[in-house]
């Protein structure tokens, strides 16, 4: 507290205009407003900016702000404890791109040498925009939209377009539990109905490879194995051309079904229930990945396996495409500017560590993608080394591994049915809580719209059976005997790596440059205590925009339009399907600041000025209130005014 000691008449005149001035009673946050105190000798009277100001007597006078509890917000569900959250973050970032997709591109992209792009965009981009999103979640307690829209305004329509990219890839990323349902359902057979070519769907080309080492192929013209056989006409029945959707699969739809309840059940009751269902599907997954592990290392031909996955060949570091798959990863499997992170840590509580939290879960998340690489990489060395071939003809990514290639391995095991299980359990549980995080996600970012509606009664979880049963109903298409062709579009296009770089470039510039860099780490010092490593703040200032902007115009450069299988085009339709996807998500942001320039009053100039300040009803950090301190003023009175 500042005192004013033997201030002349005019001086304590100057003192209280220039005070009124500079903080009016409009700019004041409401919590501040309400515990504003005059305090006149020893009489205290409320309110400090009124048009007559209260009588004031006594020898001294103190002008005080007494901010109370300043962090308190509207009753909100919260984490029961910090290991929730931890969970929950776990579970959403550590999904099937571990397991299906880093250890493919490592290997593919110059073994051990792939972790040194992979590591200056962990440290660069993947950390810096983790910490921004989980902690200006925690600060404000408001999902995506909400909290943008608190932030800076101007930039709101990130939060609308992270939503729309949510949306969609929830509508798609379900269906690959469905696949993984009924390989798990299949899986309970006296035998693996992928290891033989005795069942009713496969045809006179099939040939069981696994059992005829060294066999290339060659007898059988157009021959095919049983395992990929049953992907493509038992479990999907696959038209023969993209513009055939054919009929629904019905067993698919049973098993999207199922996925849907199950997670519709893991969140309707918010973070309450979230909160106890990650302790399974976030840990029981990691018990899947260690059996796993341990049984593919035991297995001949393992470490081959494992040295096709690391052998470092330095000169693809030479090659654009090795950073910009390092750059995509990273993106892709910490769910960065999608808006889950802030949900969930709107959570917390304030003094929560975020900070600390941001690091160990960035770490846990790369530290598991290398683990599960042993993993894959020892079976198919198996595998390879039964069929007496090279592994890169038999290493796959994406679905092609989970439903085609690991499978396939597991056929050729000692007690396959007990393995195919263990390994389709940790496919569901992976995808499950990343599913329903985001279903937390979007649910969360439309309840904070209005929340005195939402949180009433069972809107709520009437909204997320809402949006349980939109999204069922547009996925039925991608459980039709051509809907492969869709899962695809939706793959390639809803959450493309060029939208995720456009909002990683508008938020390190709107955090970095908009509401100031300093003024985001004053916020953090404010909930754990202390300011993290100036590293951080100067990568989001500087090196985090500059990387995203190179990679995305790498990105632009390098495009290509998306082929079924890398092989079949698809007609015009599809990519007009795919455009809208990325597009309806990335033409939010310009849209809602067009919008919000439109509807603001005032001059350009003004408009982008209010547009860029932070709501006045913010948690107050302890620098802004040292400066919302006010003074200790001697002998005021009426005549002052």
């Amino acid at each position: 507290m500042i005192s004013c000691q033997k201030l002349s008449q005019s001086a304590k005149k100057l003192w209280i205009l220039t005070l009124v001035i500079v903080t009016p009673l409009s700019s004041l946050k409401p919590k501040l407003m309400d515990s504003v105190v005059v305090r006149a000798g020893n009489n205290t009277c409320p309110g400090i900016f009124l048009s007559t100001m209260d009588k004031m007597h006594g020898p001294d006078h103190t002008f005080k702000l007494d901010v109370g509890t300043i962090h308190s917000a509207p009753l909100r569900g919260q984490w029961s404890s910090k290991i929730e959250f931890l969970l929950a973050v776990a579970g959403q970032i550590i999904g099937l791109g571990n397991v299906w997709r880093f250890p493919y591109l490592c290997y593919k992209n110059g073994g051990g040498v792939f972790f040194i792009p992979y590591t200056l965009f962990l440290f660069s981009c993947g950390i810096p925009l983790f910490l921004l999103e989980t902690s200006l979640g925690q600060y404000t307690k408001q999902g995506s939209i909400t909290c943008w829209r608190k932030i800076c305004p101007l930039f709101d329509g990130l939060g609308y377009g992270s939503q729309v990219v949510v949306l969609y890839s929830s509508i798609y990323y379900i269906v690959i539990l469905a696949w993984a349902f009924l390989y798990l359902f299949s899986s309970f057979n006296s035998e693996l109905p992928w290891a033989s070519c005795k069942n009713s769907w496969n045809t006179e080309t099939c040939v069981e490879f696994d059992r005829m080492p060294g066999f290339n192929g060659t007898v059988v013209e157009n021959a095919t194995s049983p395992v990929k056989e049953f992907w493509e006409r038992r479990v999907l029945n696959i038209t023969g051309s993209i513009n055939e959707l054919g009929s629904l699969r019905w067993e698919l739809v049973l098993c999207l079904l199922l996925s849907w309840i199950i997670c519709y059940f893991c969140v309707w009751k918010g973070v309450k229930s979230t909160g106890k269902v990650v302790y399974v599907t976030a840990t029981f997954p990691y018990l899947m990945l260690t059996v796993l592990l341990i049984r593919g290392l035991t297995l001949p031909g393992a470490l081959d396996g494992i040295k096709f996955y690391l052998y470092p060949d330095p000169s693809r570091l030479s090659d654009p495409q090795v950073w910009m798959d390092a750059g995509t990863q990273i993106f892709y499997s910490y769910a960065i500017c999608i808006g889950c992170l802030v949900a969930l840590g709107s959570y917390n509580k304030y003094n929560n560590n975020c900070y600390r939290d941001c690091v160990y879960l960035c770490l846990l998340n790369s530290g598991t993608s290398f683990v599960a690489g042993f993993a894959i990489f020892s079976a198919l060395g198996f595998m390879a080394y039964e069929q007496n071939t090279d592994i890169s003809k038999v290493a796959e990514s994406g679905p092609g591994l989970a439903f085609i290639a690991y499978p396939r391995a597991v056929a050729m095991m000692p007690f396959p049915q007990i393995w195919a299980i263990f390994f389709f359990i940790m496919i569901i549980l992976l995808g499950l809580d990343s599913e329903f995080v985001g279903l937390e996600a979007i649910a969360t970012a439309i309840s904070d719209l209005n929340p005195p509606f939402f949180h009433v009664g069972h809107r709520r979880k009437l909204l997320l059976l809402a949006i349980c049963v939109f999204s069922f109903c547009i996925g039925l298409v991608m459980v039709t005997e051509g809907g492969l062709y869709i899962f695809q579009v939706f793959d390639y296009y809803s959450c493309s790596g060029m939208t995720l770089l456009l909002f990683a470039i508008l938020q390190s510039v709107c955090i970095g440059w908009v509401y100031g860099a300093d003024r985001f780490y004053d916020i953090i010092e404010d909930m754990i205590g202390y300011r993290p490593l100036p590293l951080i703040k100067y990568c989001l200032k500087y090196v985090t925009p500059v990387i995203c902007v190179g990679t995305f115009v790498f990105s632009l450069v390098k495009y290509t339009p998306l082929k079924f299988n890398n092989t079949i085009e698809y007609p015009w339709w599809g990519y007009a399907l795919g455009w809208w996807f990325t597009l309806s998500s990335t033409l939010f942001v310009p849209l809602r600041m067009l919008y919000n320039l439109y509807i603001t009053p005032g001059s350009l100039q003004q408009r982008i000025s209010v547009l860029c300040t932070p709501s006045r009803d913010l948690p107050v950090t302890k620098s802004e209130k040292n400066n919302l301190e006010l003074l200790t003023l001697p002998q005021c009175s009426e005549n002052m005014i």
